[in-house]
């Protein structure tokens, strides 16, 4: 009972000092509002393979959207380059590896590692990288804006 309070104790302190809650977040201390960002514009060492998608207007009276899952490779040095989310909400889920999250809502790169989940949605903006030396695999699922732009569904 003693280790349970130590460990509520740090979690608690932890919380007041800014550091983040969960793996693969942005510190709640450099959490900014989102401005005008760049980053990379081109897809690099990126294997995108769609593995299911459901019409919604049909099956679930949301027409013009799609609900997609793939999964996403990202080779050494690879780069999934800078797009929006505003009209795409995503879930993206580490398989394998660890990647750089470049968010425009974040002062600072987000490290994310095996078994993180990131929440991609609203007036976000952002490019990922791998600077490790392995490839890492991302499960995505996101929700396609009706008559999608094929360049913005990274």
């Amino acid at each position: 009972m003693k280790l349970f309070r130590l460990a509520a104790g740090a979690a608690a302190l932890s919380a007041l000092a800014g550091l983040p809650a969960f793996a693969g977040e942005c510190p709640a201390n450099q959490v900014i509002s989102p401005l005008a960002f760049t980053g990379a514009t081109m897809p690099e060492g990126v294997t995108d393979t769609v593995i299911g998608e459901i019409d919604l207007g049909t099956q679930y009276n949301v027409p013009g959207r799609n609900f997609r899952m793939r999964r996403l490779t990202i080779a050494p040095g690879g780069v999934v380059p800078l797009h929006a989310h505003d009209d795409r909400p995503a879930h993206i889920y580490v398989v394998s590896g660890e990647i750089v999250e470049h968010r425009s809502s974040c002062a600072v790169p987000i490290v994310h590692k095996m078994g993180d989940v990131a929440v991609e949605s609203g007036k976000l903006s952002h490019w990922w990288q791998n600077e490790g030396q392995e490839p890492v695999v991302l499960i995505s699922a996101d929700i396609l804006p009706p008559a999608g732009n094929p360049d913005e569904t990274m």
